[in-house]
């Protein structure tokens, strides 16, 4: 893929909390702000060698892609790469609805393209573009409550599906959804929704109970078969996974302890950590999802960074483990026999540790200014990024059965 163009996504929600599709956030690594029109170009063609060269399966699998189209991108006309069907069009906020957009977006919108308006403010002007949408996006994330409501009840008229995007708390979430907002995006599902009086439910104790004795580094394989002889299904899962075309064996394993042998305790350790972690089901799948792409980023950058590959993995994996269990992450952390560097990395995001960890998050985020300041290449960043997204899937799919 190309080496200049840093790409991530964001999931966007239905109002069940399935993922609808993934806005895909990208930019050019050698972009200069002194030059935005040029940048903005150049970010859009890089977006669609990107997309040729990487293809979308291995960015949205079969979930909508999101993509946003500066005003001479619009102009200019899309190749071919940008086909109807599985491509939703973002029309920027700063895009001016002159006759020769509102004619281009016409003709795009002709060929069969889905057409949605970022960041969208009411005014008159903006009628003609409004005709033409598929979709509005409202930015609720410094509107008071009061405001959102006013804005819904302005484009009501309009009969548009509304998309609310920032939606960065569980608050805003409700809000948004009991205003009618069809579509939901933002980082809110990874936020805990605090459990009163500080009790965590039965079924995630014993989840972190099993957590805990997972990370205790002197647990022994009896323990660790112990350990899944309380949930059959675990073991069924970790064999299917070793046996399964991604390892290429020719011998099919039928123990755990064979298992152990071929790939190492640590490694079925892993698994069951990210097993034990899947069983928490009132969560929104692509919460997990996101655990897993963290953890095999922070461990694919982890040398780069200084980071044992190790704790790194489990740094990432652990990060939405307060969102996962609805408890402070100090007090879930107190549970667990982790390493103080582990610690102060998830709390504080201190130690090379943690300012690994807030690289990650910053490009999960497209955040790309502080992305810039780690001064690794973009190209490692990319690929990196792209590998754990397609691994995180494959593994998802394989060992968890999701």
């Amino acid at each position: 893929m190309p080496t200049s163009v840093y790409i991530a996504r964001q999931p966007i929600y239905n109002r069940d909390m399935s993922v609808h599709g993934y806005e895909l956030l990208y930019r050019a690594g050698d972009t200069q702000q002194a030059n935005v029109t040029d940048g903005e170009l150049a970010t859009s063609q890089l977006l669609v060698n990107a997309l040729m060269e990487i293809g979308l399966p291995h960015l949205v699998g079969d979930r909508l892609a999101f993509v946003n189209l500066t005003e001479r991108f619009i102009l200019d006309g899309l190749p071919s790469a940008f086909t109807p069907g599985q491509i939703v069009l973002e029309v920027l906020e700063d895009v001016a609805p002159t006759a020769a957009v509102v004619e281009a977006l016409s003709r795009l919108k002709a060929a069969g393209h889905t057409i949605a308006l970022d960041d969208f403010e009411y005014s008159e002007a903006q009628r003609p573009l409004l005709a033409l949408a598929d979709l509005i996006k409202l930015d609720v994330l410094d509107l008071a409550p009061a405001e959102i409501a006013r804005r819904v009840r302005q484009l009501a008229p309009f009969q548009r599906p509304l998309l609310a995007e920032k939606v960065e708390t569980r608050e805003q979430f409700q809000h948004c959804l009991q205003l009618g907002f069809t579509y939901f995006q933002g980082y809110f599902f990874c936020k805990p929704d605090l459990v009163q009086g500080g009790h965590t439910p039965a079924c995630r104790s014993v989840i972190l109970q099993m957590l805990a004795r997972l990370q205790d580094p002197d647990l022994e394989f009896e323990q660790l078969a112990d350990l899944i002889a309380r949930d059959v299904s675990f073991a069924y899962r970790i064999l299917r996974y070793i046996n399964s075309a991604a390892f290429g064996l020719r011998r099919k394993v039928d123990s755990i302890q064979h298992a152990a042998t071929l790939i190492g305790l640590q490694r079925i350790k892993t698994w069951l950590t990210i097993l034990a972690l899947s069983q928490v089901d009132d969560k929104p799948h692509e919460l997990m999802l996101t655990s897993l792409i963290r953890a095999r980023l922070c461990e694919l950058l982890a040398t780069e960074m200084g980071v044992a590959p190790g704790n790194a993995f489990t740094i990432g994996l652990f990060s939405t483990l307060d969102a996962l269990t609805d408890q402070p992450l100090e007090t879930v952390l107190a549970e667990l026999p982790l390493a103080e560097e582990i610690n102060q990395a998830l709390i504080d995001h201190t130690g090379t540790a943690g300012r690994l960890l807030h690289l990650v998050l910053a490009y999960e985020a497209g955040d790309w200014e502080t992305v810039d300041a780690a001064q690794l290449e973009v190209g490692t960043l990319s690929e990196a990024y792209l590998e754990a997204v397609e691994w995180s899937g494959g593994l998802a799919r394989s060992l968890v059965g999701a």
